[in-house]
């Protein structure tokens, strides 16, 4: 990249989301979209928009962690082939990145620049789709950034126990083909990073379940949504960094093991075109 372009940034999801949906982004939206990524579904997938969209969201898995990690990772890589390395937002906090992810927007616009998780009144994704009449939903961990600071719009909103649960009525919303796009958010291996470490035995198993949890809903997206033109996304926040005093993980700074992820991106045609 050279070095007076400005990389993409997680914001990037929202205006290339509605961009494949063919819908209006939102007010605040000022982010790019992954315009190459776009054109590469349309040269090597043959759509030129999408009808449904799945997000899966993993908290802190970062790039870095995943380039010391492929085998992990390579079944992501095998639905959704299409990956694209983005910046987080500083600072790299889970309220703080998916309040922009999901407006497209930078901190001082949609105003969550620390970690806190109020109600979000700017623009969103979630308002764009509703908009276009379009239908979203978001499952999420209970009491989780994504269960609270989207709140109050005329959507569904799923709060449950854990990842477990979570991927449990995703796929039972994928079966019930009552939206057009699902949030799924998972916190697995964050809870364990901050607890232990980010490459302890508790975290890469939690990194596994995470793409495991993946690989699960993949399958039932390709199956109850085949008629439908569909995109997948595989969207973490942040990375994360062990920390020198307590020893154990964390995330926060301006350094590439907090700032640096993996946008992953499938594109699928309908079986019955």
């Amino acid at each position: 990249m050279p070095v007076d372009q400005v990389p993409p940034t997680i914001a990037g999801v929202t205006p290339t989301v509605c961009d494949l949906l063919h819908i209006p982004r939102p007010a605040q939206s000022t982010a790019d979209a992954f315009t190459p990524l776009i054109e590469q579904i349309k040269a090597q997938c043959g759509l030129a928009r999408v009808d449904k969209c799945l997000i899966y969201a993993p908290d802190a898995l970062g790039t870095l962690f995943i380039r010391r990690h492929p085998e992990i990772f390579k079944a992501v890589l095998n639905n959704a082939p299409l990956a694209i390395e983005v910046c987080s937002m500083l600072p790299p906090k889970t309220p703080v990145c998916f309040a922009s992810m999901f407006t497209g927007a930078l901190p001082e616009a949609h105003g969550i620049k620390k970690p806190e998780r109020p109600t979000l009144a700017c623009d969103t994704l979630f308002d764009a789709m509703i908009r276009a009449g379009k239908r979203p939903a978001i499952v999420a961990v209970k009491d989780s950034s994504c269960d609270l600071i989207f709140r109050n719009r005329e959507m569904d909103y799923f709060s449950e126990e854990y990842d477990q649960q979570v991927t449990a009525r995703a796929i039972e919303l994928l079966r019930s083909d009552a939206h057009d796009l699902i949030l799924a958010y998972h916190q697995e291996y964050d809870d364990s990073l901050h607890a232990t470490t980010i490459e302890g035995d508790r975290s890469m198993a939690a990194a596994e379940h995470h793409v495991k949890s993946f690989v699960c809903l993949c399958q039932a997206f390709n199956t109850s949504w085949s008629r439908y033109d569909r995109l997948i996304v595989f969207a973490p926040d942040h990375g994360g960094h062990d920390e020198r005093v307590t020893g154990h993980g964390t995330h926060g700074e301006d350094i590439p093991e907090d700032m640096l992820v993996t946008h992953c991106f499938g594109a699928y045609p309908a079986s019955t075109r």
